[in-house]
């Protein structure tokens, strides 16, 4: 009875490993110690793959494919000069092997001399009974050089050699992405459908270049046609779900993420579109649900808590909220955002040394977004604390000159406390870098901005507008 090939690859398998236990020594051709290294380099086992090139080299000392996996584990392990020595070796022996020049190449594409690269490829795409390969190896080369014309080209004469070679065709599509090319990318996958046509990572392809030209009708059929294809295909309704959602139907949207749900196990992002949907729709409690299940799913998914609190936030429960941020905290204090939504919640319930905190944090964390300097000095001036508002101030301006809304607040504050050469050094900064927020002095200090001395400043610098 012949034995199915898996079945022979896992005998094959158990006797070496069995060999290794045992340290009995068994023969193995070499085809057989290929099976055995390829298994093993697939699944990250370097260890075991060098121990079977080595013992199949010590039975099988001319055999060049054993060779050839040595030279892969040399690359992969960064020893290219080995590599590059056996490799000499083996060309000396074998001038017509196209694995040769596929390593060398690999080897210059290592150094990032991918033009050495493509030349040694195309030596070997001379050679090759198997074209496919080679033409994606060079389109990979090119997609390092950030040539996607060329690299678009390789990717498609492998996919026309070979229909079934999806990690070529998602690069074709790529390619066609990063290029801006959306209508073409449509064209030339509604020809590969015309010979595929239950492909339905095409269709789902198709569907993602018509939501990108924002064709939201024409990205639905094609989303139908990669389900009708492969009706248990997730992306595709995940992908229809956006769409529909889009399109504000969102009853619909949700039927397509709760469906996924039933196919595998349950994604942050069904779940939360889900989520997001009925909040949409006003139905807050099965929003809350599907927030809930997202965060049992990923504890530490900031999107899920965000919404969580933002949808407390909404229906003006702010203690339910803040809750949820300083759990959100306990498990993420380095979340800026956390913190945002801490500051924001304690000043509505009015703890303002709480918001102090959470602003200071966010300025910890993200010191180059200057608003959380303007939001910490808002409350700081709103308490009358005239000298930490200024002092912080004046350490902003030097992170950040000439932002017109922190020179406002300067103003402002210099002003208020009876320094009025300071106060319209920087009044006038202001008026210069940005005249169109000069109602930030009028909001925040509406004294300062009817003075009578400083309201000419400020016609007279609008009359030169």
């Amino acid at each position: 009875m012949q034995l199915d090939p898996n079945e022979s690859e896992q005998i094959t398998l158990n006797r070496f490993e069995s060999m290794l236990k045992t340290n009995d020594i068994l023969f193995f051709d070499s085809e057989e110690f290929e099976i055995i290294i390829n298994y093993y380099l697939d699944n990250g086992k370097m260890a075991l793959a060098k121990k079977a090139i080595r013992i199949g080299l010590e039975q099988h000392p001319s055999a060049t494919n054993l060779k050839l996996y040595l030279v892969e584990v040399y690359i992969i392990e960064g020893k290219l000069e080995e590599a590059e020595i056996l490799l000499d070796d083996i060309y000396e022996l074998e001038k017509s092997n196209e694995e040769v020049y596929i390593q060398k190449a690999n080897i210059h594409s290592r150094k990032n001399e991918h033009t050495k690269a493509i030349a040694l490829l195309e030596i070997a795409l001379d050679i090759t009974l198997d074209k496919s390969e080679i033409w994606s190896l060079i389109g990979m080369e090119y997609l390092f050089m950030e040539d996607y014309e060329n690299a678009l080209l390789n990717f498609k004469l492998c996919v026309s050699h070979d229909e079934e070679n999806r990690s070529a065709l998602h690069n074709v599509i790529y390619c066609y992405d990063v290029l801006e090319k959306h209508q073409e990318a449509i064209d030339y996958l509604l020809e590969y459908v015309e010979k595929r046509p239950y492909s339905e990572v095409a269709w789902q392809n198709i569907g993602k270049q018509y939501y990108i030209l924002k064709q939201y009708n024409k990205a639905l059929e094609a989303y139908d046609f990669a389900i009708i294809s492969d009706d248990a295909f997730v992306g595709a309704y995940l992908e229809k779900g956006r769409v529909l959602e889009k399109l504000g139907f969102y009853r619909e949207a949700i039927e397509c993420y709760v469906l996924t749900l039933r196919l595998e196990d349950p994604t942050t992002f069904a779940l939360i579109r889900a989520g997001k949907c009925y909040e949409k729709l006003g139905d807050y409690e099965l929003a809350e649900q599907f927030y809930l299940q997202c965060i049992d799913q990923d504890t530490l998914l900031e999107k899920a808590w965000l919404a969580l609190i933002n949808l407390r936030m909404k229906q003006k429960e702010y203690v339910s909220a803040f809750n949820y941020v300083e759990k959100a905290i306990k498990l993420n204090n380095t979340s800026f955002k956390f913190w945002d939504r801490y500051a924001v919640l304690s000043k509505k319930l009015l703890d303002y040394e709480s918001a102090i905190y959470g602003y200071e944090k966010c300025i910890e964390i993200s010191e180059y977004s200057f608003k959380y300097w303007l939001k910490l000095a808002d409350v700081q001036l709103k308490l009358a604390r005239w000298q930490d508002a200024k002092n912080l101030l004046e350490t902003a301006i030097e992170k950040f000159p000439n932002e017109a809304e922190i020179e406002y607040r300067l103003a402002g504050i210099y002003y208020e406390t009876f320094d009025s050469k300071r106060g319209k050094t920087f009044l006038l900064n202001a008026l210069k870098h940005d005249p169109e927020s000069v109602d930030i002095l009028k909001k925040k200090f509406p004294h300062v901005y009817f003075n009578p001395e400083v309201l000419p400043i400020i016609s007279t610098h609008r009359s030169k507008i």
